[in-house]
């Protein structure tokens, strides 16, 4: 056979082998390739709205968590008191029972983060049914007489202004009264120099003998111990730190029945009170540039529509015993706000509003950080498995090129050598030479 008939047969052969495996072969990889990358793409997707929905769920079951665990401190303080009242009417008495009962704080010294064991009650005191203390101990330190105070008129109060002897003597036997936080205000200028808000929620029982009402044991809870509840949340961190940065948008804070903000990292946004006992009004639409100016800026959420008309709607659901999620704006930055209201009553924190609310923030940016890292692990591994099958694909191409090359000398060399040379060129036949 000429040798250019043979190759004609051998490439023609070759490629009736090469199209006929390798066109399948592309048209499926095509396929695998262009279906790992579709679902890579959808499930990436669905991670984001996934993420996103289970983030703001964990979220808020957080802020039900800890709301919880601050009506159960409330009540734990109220036993306190209860057990305050069967004590010994000594200072000795007082003095242990204020020195003893102490709860862990991290705090700041001298530069350094350190953890401490600090005095639950920053005060204690045996009050007459007249109103005069007559045991009373500030600071683990017993006060002598001539410090001693008729607590009748609140002049003479700590802060000046405290009616919890009236409040607390109109109570049955075993009822507690609790005042709101009451503290001196840190203003912006204070806070950012290092000064901390101090106060104190105030807690008193009043006391029976014969004659009736006998005076009340009070004790002063250091709102510390209440704060660091929620200042030491990240809510998108399971663990806890010493002080939140609002400036992430990511950060906790707790809000009483009245809308007062309590608590807060931003201690200048907490209610307080001047130096002669008068309160520190809240930001309006109205004051918001005057008494920031100030570097006042207490937060009421019944009147924070000036910064989104949905605060002050959280703070309605809140005060109805409700929890839930919203979303709201603040200097241009989308946030998402968990609340759920503090299940403690009494006859100053009644039902359904209870001690207040939890609120947990979360900036939509830093939110939605954890979605994006799946939905980015998720697309690389799908670019992963593309360039993968491509790579399969070429090698399995060269190969096949080689196979079927090796497939198509085989069979053009068979034929070669079964047809007589002869037969491909056969003779030709004159009609007229027969005749």
């Amino acid at each position: 056979m000429p040798d250019t008939t043979q190759d004609k047969q051998f490439f023609t052969v070759a490629r009736v082998f090469f199209l006929l495996i390798v066109i399948p072969l592309l048209l499926m990889s095509f396929l695998i390739a262009n279906g790992i990358f579709q679902l890579g793409d959808t499930s990436r997707k669905r991670a984001v709205t996934v993420l996103d929905q289970k983030s703001q769920e964990e979220i808020g079951v957080r802020a039900a968590n800890v709301a919880e665990e601050v009506a159960g401190f409330l009540q734990e303080r109220g036993k306190d008191v209860l057990i305050a009242t069967i004590l010994p009417s000594t200072e000795a008495a007082y003095k242990e029972f204020v020195n003893t009962n102490r709860q862990p704080l991290w705090v700041k010294r001298d530069g350094k983060i350190v953890k401490v064991f600090e005095r639950l009650y920053s005060e204690m005191s045996l009050v007459a049914r007249t109103g005069d203390e007559v045991i009373k101990i500030v600071d683990g330190e017993v006060v002598p007489v001539e410090g001693l105070r008729n607590i009748s008129d609140p002049a003479n109060t700590t802060f000046k202004s405290e009616d919890y002897f009236m409040q607390a003597q109109k109570l049955s036997k075993g009822d507690i009264y609790m005042s709101h936080v009451t503290g001196w205000y840190v203003n912006r200028s204070d806070y950012e120099a290092g000064k901390r808000f101090a106060g104190i929620i105030r807690m008193a029982t009043p006391l029976f003998d014969k004659d009736g009402f006998a005076g009340l044991i009070v004790l002063a809870l250091d709102v510390r111990h209440l704060a660091k509840f929620t200042d030491t949340i990240v809510p998108t961190e399971p663990g806890r730190v010493v002080e939140a940065d609002t400036a992430t948008g990511n950060y906790a804070f707790m809000v009483d029945n009245r809308g007062m903000v309590i608590s807060h990292p931003n201690d200048y946004h907490i209610a307080g009170l001047y130096k002669d006992g008068t309160a520190v009004p809240p930001l309006t639409k109205e004051t918001m540039d005057a008494m920031s100016a100030k570097g006042e800026e207490v937060l009421n959420y019944n009147q924070a529509g000036y910064i989104d008309a949905a605060l002050p709607d959280v703070a309605r659901s809140a005060a109805q015993g409700k929890s839930g999620i919203e979303k709201y704006t603040i200097s241009g930055s989308n946030m998402i706000l968990a609340y759920a209201p503090i299940p403690y009553f009494s006859k100053n924190y009644p039902k359904p509003a209870g001690f207040g609310w939890v609120g947990m923030g979360v900036d939509v940016k830093k939110f939605t950080e954890l979605a994006m890292q799946a939905s980015q692990k998720i697309e690389k591994e799908a670019k992963a498995w593309t360039i993968t099958i491509i790579l399969i694909l070429i090698a399995a191409v060269i190969i096949l090129f080689l196979i079927s090359a090796m497939l198509a000398r085989g069979i053009t060399r068979s034929i070669a050598a079964e047809v007589p040379e002869d037969a491909l060129h056969p003779d030709m036949y004159d009609d007229e030479e027969e005749d």
